[in-house]
């Protein structure tokens, strides 16, 4: 059975710093996220909200997306949020 991924922006404050991941289990990920239990980029920049994501039907299909974004502009991962999520609420209690 193939594993579902997900990918996903996160961003600190309306078009602040971002940060573009990929995980299969959205939710987890997320709490991590929140609760600075991720240790790195994210618990040191307070990037903790989340702005963007996508459902793939296979990590490996979430993971070449990941690619596809992080190679792309700022500017192109701002439209990404900006379309699917105008007032850049923290969609984190929508996983619920």
């Amino acid at each position: 059975m193939k594993k579902q991924g997900y990918v996903y922006i996160l961003f600190n404050k309306r078009k602040g710093t971002l940060y573009t991941g990929v995980t299969s289990n959205l939710t987890k990920r997320m709490y991590e996220h929140k609760h600075k239990l991720a240790d790195g980029f994210t618990s040191t920049y307070g990037v903790d909200k989340l702005g963007y994501y996508e459902a793939h039907s296979s990590i490996t299909s979430a993971i070449e997306r990941e690619k596809q974004i992080k190679s792309g502009s700022r500017r192109k991962k701002l439209d990404l949020i900006e379309i699917e999520n105008p007032e850049w609420l923290d969609l984190y209690d929508s996983l619920f």
